[in-house]
């Protein structure tokens, strides 16, 4: 397979798109103490919801905007019974993770194997006739460009906004927020709202336009996880999450070229093969950085005091 540079590092681009969405919304939501574990079925029904309300509507901008509204409402879920209620995030997630997932096959299923629309690629003018990076940055999707934006976006928010601050200080001191006249619940329950809209919205680009249609399984199963795994050994840090998932794209992108290198490998073991390799990958990172590697130790970082913590006034 006759493969050019630019054409190997578009193609990394389009594959980590949807997760780099998931991980950034999951960074957010982490950032102000709370663990949505619910990613992975959360991901799975907003691709059903956006290809469904895409295929019936006709409309992709509605197909976006339900898958949106889909992760936000299952983050919503999360965050009042785990944050407003004060009940374990871990089984509150873990069941919403099997929850979406069997209603995503479920009510999905009359809309399985069936042609629905897809995104165009929307090459940007001027921009993408440079040599090069035209083609591997500007002629993509409209969801490509959105997870770019994205990146710079979460990143001045969270570290160059007062916002930002507030939301940080939620899962670092919430009594900080108190003492300043913020309620802590409050901001974590709309930054686990926020990040599930990001989290939505990769889910949607999974079935308009990274792998089209709906179907089980659908090719995005175990994406959440990977999400969740990223910010962590990212640090929370927006811009080591997405270095990790744009990694782990690499890795997927190989997988597929492999099966054409060594057709008498079973397929299967291509699409598994790139989650372990990223795990080890991460871990190999994790370590080096504990040895105090002066480049390593740059992706160590610590988590939010309040992560995973239920917080109740004292």
């Amino acid at each position: 397979m006759d493969v050019s540079l630019s054409s190997f590092l578009a193609a990394i681009v389009v594959m980590a798109a949807p997760l780099v969405l998931a991980a950034l919304g999951e960074a957010l939501t982490e950032k102000a103490g709370v663990v949505n574990l619910s990613l992975d079925g959360g991901i799975l029904l907003s691709a059903m919801t956006g290809f469904v309300v895409a295929s019936t509507s006709h409309s992709l901008a509605l197909g976006f905007l339900a898958a949106a509204l889909t992760g936000c409402a299952v983050a919503a879920l999360l965050s009042f019974i785990g944050v407003w209620l004060g009940q374990s995030l871990v089984a509150v997630g873990f069941a919403l993770t099997f929850l979406c997932r069997d209603l995503a096959y479920f009510l999905g299923n009359p809309f399985a194997r069936q042609q629905g629309p897809q995104l165009a690629t929307l090459p940007l003018p001027f921009l993408s006739d440079i040599p090069f990076f035209g083609k591997v940055l500007f002629s993509h999707s409209f969801i490509v460009y959105v997870s770019f934006l994205a990146i710079p976006c979460c990143t001045y928010f969270l570290y160059y906004t007062r916002h930002g601050l507030l939301l940080r200080m939620a899962g670092e001191n919430p009594e900080g927020c108190w003492a300043r006249g913020i309620n802590p619940t409050a901001v974590r329950m709309l930054a686990t709202m926020a990040g599930g809209m990001l989290v939505g919205l990769g889910g949607a680009a999974f079935s308009l336009s990274v792998k089209p249609g709906w179907g089980q399984p659908q090719g995005c199963e175990g994406i959440g996880w990977i999400a969740l795994a990223l910010v962590i050994f990212g640090s929370w840090h927006p811009l080591r999450v997405v270095a990790g998932a744009y990694l782990f794209g690499m890795l997927q992108l190989l997988g597929i070229y492999f099966q054409d290198f060594f057709p008498a490998i079973p397929a299967q073991i291509f699409q598994v093969a790139p989650f372990p390799l990223m795990i080890f990958t991460l871990i190999l990172i994790h370590l080096s950085s504990t040895r105090q590697n002066r480049i390593m130790r740059l992706l160590h970082g610590k988590p939010p005091k309040w992560l995973g913590r239920a917080y109740r006034r004292s």
